[in-house]
């Protein structure tokens, strides 16, 4: 398996097409963009030329500026039944923690969700800033010891525990152990 501080890249032609098509949509210029998300206007025309590495800090901005659902960075087509092995899967990687979220299962038409499998290690903790409004977490820890929840006041969890928390406030992982997982689901309401 690859660590969380592994150099896994994301898929960049397709957060390319997806941050293209979606700024269009809202109507909104490189620079108007740029400055809704807090990047600079030259990182975001770079990762709409699909080139870059960008960090899961940059991408959910990005994503909470346009009012997308994260997972439409990532969505590649798949096949009906779809297994995504332990050491598989597209990764973003944190640029703050030692923290990658790996997209499970997007969410489909009709539907308003995504999963994760989320890969941590102790040190430093991975802060998300307000995601869009209405947005709930829900993390289930399945190895490791994290502390999950709002930025102010996680809470610890152990294997088979589960926390829901408002996904539109700041809120954090911290990984308290080696080899820390969990499964990360994010309900749009």
């Amino acid at each position: 398996m690859a660590q969380a501080g592994s150099t896994a890249k994301p898929p960049m032609n397709s957060i390319a097409a997806t941050l293209r098509r979606g700024r269009q949509a809202a109507g909104l210029s490189l620079t108007e963009l740029a400055h809704r998300a807090g990047i600079a206007k030259s990182t975001l025309s770079q990762l709409e030329a699909g080139q870059g590495n960008p960090s899961l800090e940059t991408l959910w901005a990005l994503c909470t500026a346009l009012e997308l659902p994260f997972s439409r960075l990532l969505d590649p087509p798949r096949p009906r039944v779809q297994v995504i092995r332990a050491d598989e899967g597209q990764a973003v990687i944190s640029a703050q923690a030692d923290y990658r979220a790996t997209l499970l299962s997007a969410c489909p038409p009709g539907a308003r969700r995504d999963l994760y499998r989320i890969d941590a290690e102790p040190g430093t903790p991975h802060t998300s800033v307000p995601h869009a409004p209405g947005v709930v977490e829900h993390v289930l820890l399945t190895a490791g010891r994290a502390l999950v929840g709002p930025a102010d006041d996680p809470v610890e969890l152990s294997p088979g525990d589960y926390v829901a928390y408002p996904g539109d406030q700041a809120h954090v992982f911290e990984a308290r152990e080696p080899a820390t997982r969990a499964l990360l689901a994010s309900e749009y309401l």
